[in-house]
């Protein structure tokens, strides 16, 4: 058997199993299904060390179901991800996009996507992921796009989408609005500036502190706390707004002049600055409640670039900070500023690329999710225990946040995403939302969902249809575009095709003079000239054709929130749908519960009457060993291909778990991924060991055994109990316990025990002196014995295989296929093991723990007494002469002894040591230079008690308590308990080398 070679083998299972297609079940049966769809990644690069936890965590509890008999449907797909998507590409054009124009830039989109999307997918099989990549979708796929549209419409014709002027969060540099929850808030150190607002009558001025000055040319108020004494006597009275002395133009269209009013509002805090603000309706989210409530005029003072506009007079064109800066200059100028101070405030950034977002009011669409027929069927699904998350603590914090709902913006001024199912009429003003349900006709349908989906104009010719519908499906390439309709979209239509011939007869039916007369509007209009169709729409209040499509599209996170049914196959009720609608699990980070999972749970809960997830496990961050977040700019990002290539896949998979505790982020270092490689090819080489000792006909000589030693008994019980504390980990999401207990089995008690016991019996001989029928009658014992002790190696080797298989799969799988025993396409495909109550020999266990006890000590004293570890020694024993007789061989065979004597004293110039009641003592003439060791243990007892007293001064140090980091602590108290051991073992070795020197 060669050397461990994880890239080899990782290269070859992860191909096989892709190529059988091994995880795709055939059926789902019903009392047996457990459905999973993966958190989509997106397709703008790579996988970082979040989606290698998140993957691996899916991956462990998918392959454990399968392996208990589950029909496992595990969905992957890709997420189009519309903003991060677009600034990609649009970084990688010679030109901008606007120059490009929309379809030539969608065109460049769509080639690029394909080759990220191909790069994430391989990243993904190289992780082992055992997903059904027949069923896999992505959020922009005509089925998904079909689905959003379907969505939007009933959410609309139901009242829970509308559109609405509002004051949004703007990106000037991504060009669009942005959700709440894209908005980031950091704590940033500004400024305070107080301003003078002279009164009108002359009679003074009020002074007003904002933290930013340029958005004053937009006020058209300052607002007072009611009961706020200093300032009663002003209220509705007007103040002149420095610096304006031009007329500015409201969004209704009013002109506003400089003189503004002081108002009352309980909205005010007094003890901000003077207790008297600006109110500025267009660009503050608060001023424009305000604003509102008073009835003012919106001033915007600034275009989409955060530029000032026409409204800034002589500021017009300057940017937001250039605009702060002059006016901050001509403020003092003129006495009206009258102080400024340092200002610590939060200040909203774009969560993409960072910039700061702008408030601005523009007519944006919005789901209603603060409606009770969406919160409260989500606040519920979770208060009545249908979906559990797993830790309990996130329960509350998806409460809170559901509680306190504010109404989604769902709108975004980009181009690449679904655009939004909107036609305006241009004649009477109806907004008119299409989906294919106003179509009868297979052909309409589908020629409506291409121009929908932008790959078709409203003009088009049947050839360009049907060059689309042939070309191969962006998701699936081994089947057309066609096909994907068919399969995935409708789940019908099977036997239809749709050429340009079919086309070309099917809307000649349809313009037929005879089809005319029947008063039926025809859906075509042919255009001789140029040799075109157009298919028409028209406006549903007034028919006409004079329609003008929605610019903007949807939030990503809109199509996201329709993945766990959109997957399969909804709207249409398919048979998918009904099989594995609610999903069992849902894995993903807390960073996304509020963009994704309670978005999911509202759609869920709203389009399917049911809870899209039972369980959903939040698992924490990925940070450095330190405990910082991994970015670029501090280097400390550890890519986990680079993982894979170095280590392998199995070493990233079995870290990432057995770190993964919950509420607790996950501290990686390179050394980790390097101490499991280390554990895996502690396994491979145990696996070595054992297939080098089976006998060719093991398995036809099953019944010559020899009735199994108390260590294989010990080993069995061992085996049973990891695998019941395994499974119950496991059903707990407790993967950190899952691992350890399965590190600790096969590294302490299986490798380092169990396989050095066997080797008394694989290698045992006949005493060639013993006479020949004598001789005869141990041979076959000597077989008999062997042949126990290889079948239970085998028997316990393969076991563990198999309940190791969900969290290193590669190596599992590798060595599994080389057992004698294995009999299936895949060890992922046998049976998980489960606890079995004929397999706990107590009695056994006892004894070999104490067998270990013993030998552990005379090792330890061995060590302790710097004797080479290869040097077989003399050792002399009293106490517990039935087990050491019984186990005399292993503790010979394990402790390196090359003779074990009962004595009833200590023997003369010996040293002792113990083991409950169990003494033991070595001769000093094995080699034991005792002068030396107590002059240097006496050395290392003064240095450990230097070390002691330096680092209890820090910990005693309450200033060094006070400012140093918590981990900073945690470590010199750690250090500090092992030196406090070492001090205890040294006085203890002393105290037994000083024995023998009296």
């Amino acid at each position: 058997m060669k050397e461990y070679d994880h890239k080899e083998i990782e290269e070859r299972w992860s191909k096989l199993w892709v190529e059988r297609a091994l995880y795709s079940p055939k059926e789902i049966k019903e009392d047996s299904k457990f459905s999973v769809v993966i958190p989509p990644p997106n397709v703008t690069g790579s996988l970082h060390m979040g989606h290698a936890l998140n993957v691996t965590l899916q991956d462990i509890i998918c392959r454990w179901q399968r392996m208990l008999g589950k029909d496992v449907v595990w969905v992957p797909g890709f997420d189009h991800a519309g903003i991060a998507t677009q600034y990609v590409v649009e970084k990688q054009l010679s030109k901008s996009r606007h120059e490009l124009g929309r379809e030539e830039f969608l065109k460049k989109v769509w080639e690029w996507v394909p080759v990220s999307r191909n790069s994430i997918r391989r990243q993904l099989e190289r992780i082992g992921v055992s997903v059904d990549w027949k069923r896999e979708r992505f959020t922009l796929d005509e089925g998904f796009s079909r689905a959003v549209r379907h969505a939007f419409r009933r959410l609309y014709e139901e009242g829970l989408i509308y559109r609405s002027e509002y004051i949004v969060s703007w990106c000037p540099k991504d060009y669009t609005a942005l959700s709440d929850l894209e908005v980031e808030h950091e704590e940033e150190q500004g400024k305070l500036y107080y301003i003078r607002y002279p009164l009108e009558d002359g009679s003074g001025y009020i002074t007003v502190a904002t933290t930013r000055p340029e958005t004053m040319l937009g006020d058209t108020a300052v607002a007072v706390h009611p009961e706020d004494e200093r300032y009663k006597h002003l209220i509705g009275k007007r103040v002149k707004l420095p610096l304006v002395d031009w007329e500015r133009e409201a969004l209704d269209g009013s002109k506003v002049g400089p003189y503004i009013p002081i108002i009352a509002d309980q909205r005010v805090k007094p003890e901000f600055g003077t207790g008297a603000v600006k109110i500025t309706p267009a660009h503050d989210p608060n001023d424009f409640e305000i604003g509102k409530d008073h009835n003012l005029p919106f001033v915007q003072v600034m275009d989409l670039n955060a530029r000032l506009n026409e409204n800034a007079g002589r500021f017009a064109g300057l940017d937001r900070y250039e605009a702060r800066q002059r006016i901050v200059q001509e403020l003092e100028a003129l006495g009206l500023l009258e102080k400024v101070k340092d200002h610590a405030h939060a200040v909203g950034k774009c969560y993409r690329c960072k910039t700061t977002i702008e408030p601005m009011v523009s007519t944006q669409w919005f789901v209603r999710v603060s409606d009770p027929r969406i919160r409260d069927t989500a606040i519920n699904m979770v208060k009545e225990g249908r979906i559990k998350f797993i830790p309990r603590s996130w329960e509350k914090v998806y409460l809170q946040w559901m509680e306190n709902l504010r109404d989604w913006c769902i709108s975004r001024q980009i181009w690449w995403g679904h655009r939004i199912p909107v036609w305006y009429c241009k004649d009477c003003g109806h907004v008119n939302v299409f989906t294919d349900e106003d179509f009868e006709r297979p052909y309409d349908k589908i020629i409506f969902n291409l121009i929908a989906d932008g790959k078709i104009g409203q003009e088009f010719t049947p050839e360009e249809v049907e060059s689309i519908l042939k070309s191969p499906s962006f998701v699936h390439p081994e089947i057309t575009v066609l096909d994907f309709y068919k399969k995935f979209v409708f789940h019908k239509y099977h036997s239809m095709d749709m050429d340009a011939s079919s086309i070309r007869l099917f809307i000649s039916q349809d313009l037929n003079p005879m089809a005319i007369l029947t008063q039926k509007k025809t859906q075509y209009r042919y255009n001789k000239d140029r040799k075109t169709y157009t298919f028409i729409l028209r406006c549903k209040r007034c028919a006409s054709e004079n329609l003008e499509q929605e610019t903007d599209v949807l939030d990503t996170w809109f199509s996201s929130a329709l993945w766990p049914f959109g997957v399969f196959g909804w709207p249409e009720d398919t048979p998918e749908l009904k099989e594995l609608y609610p999903t069992d699990l849902l894995v993903t980070g807390f960073d996304i519960i509020f963009f994704w999972v309670a978005r999911m749970v509202m759609m869920g809960s709203y389009f399917m009457k049911k809870e899209p997830f039972k369980d959903v496990y939040i698992h924490a961050l990925v940070r450095d060993e330190k405990g910082q977040k991994m970015s670029k700019t501090k280097g400390n990002v550890i890519d986990p291909l680079d993982i894979v290539e170095k280590y392998g896949a199995d070493s990233l998979r079995f870290t990432l778990a057995i770190l993964t505790q919950q509420g607790r982020d996950v501290k990686l270092s390179e050394k980790r991924f390097e101490g499991y490689k280390r554990f895996a090819n502690k396994i491979w080489n145990a696996a070595r060991f054992i297939l080098m000792n089976l006998d060719p006909d093991l398995m036809q000589s099953m019944t010559h055994l020899a009735p199994p030693r108390d260590e294989d008994l010990w080993i069995v019980t061992l085996l049973n109990e990891t695998v019941q504390d395994v499974n119950r980990a496991l059903e707990e999401y407790d993967f950190s316990r899952a691992c350890q207990k399965l590190y600790s089995f096969i590294w302490d008690e299986f490798c380092d025990w169990y396989l050095e016991m066997t080797k008394l019996r694989l290698y045992a001989k006949v005493d060639e002196n013993l006479p020949e029928e004598e001789k005869q009658i141990r041979q076959e014992q000597i077989k008999k014995e062997r042949l126990t002790a290889q079948s239970t190696l085998l028997y316990v080797f393969e076991k563990t295989l198999r309940l190791l298989h969900p969290f290193m799969p590669y190596i599992t799988e590798e060595l599994w296929q080389q057992l004698p025993t294995a009999h299936k396409e895949s060890i992922s495909l046998t049976e998980y093991p489960k606890p079995n109550p004929q397999e706990f020999y107590p009695d056994e266990k006892m004894k070999i723990e104490r067998l270990r006890e013993i030998v552990t000590a005379i090792r330890s004293l061995r060590s302790d007494l710097k004797i080479e570890p290869s040097r077989k020694i003399k050792v002399y024993y009293k106490g517990e002469k039935e087990l050491v007789e019984r186990f005399k061989e292993h503790i010979k065979s394990l402790a390196r002894l090359s003779d074990l004597v009962e004595v009833f004293t200590k023997p003369k110039a010996t040293v002792a040591g113990f083991s409950k009641d169990f003494e033991f003592y070595i001769p000093v003439e094995e080699g034991i230079d005792v002068s030396s060791l107590i002059e240097s243990y006496s050395r290392r007892l003064k240095e450990i008690e230097s070390e002691l007293e330096r680092f209890g001064s820090k910990l005693s140090n309450e200033n060094f308590l006070r400012k140093a980091p918590e981990e900073e602590v945690q470590k010199i108290k750690s250090i500090v308990q092992e030196l406090e051991l070492e001090k205890e073992k040294t006085q203890s070795v002393l105290e037994a080398l000083r024995e023998v020197e009296l």
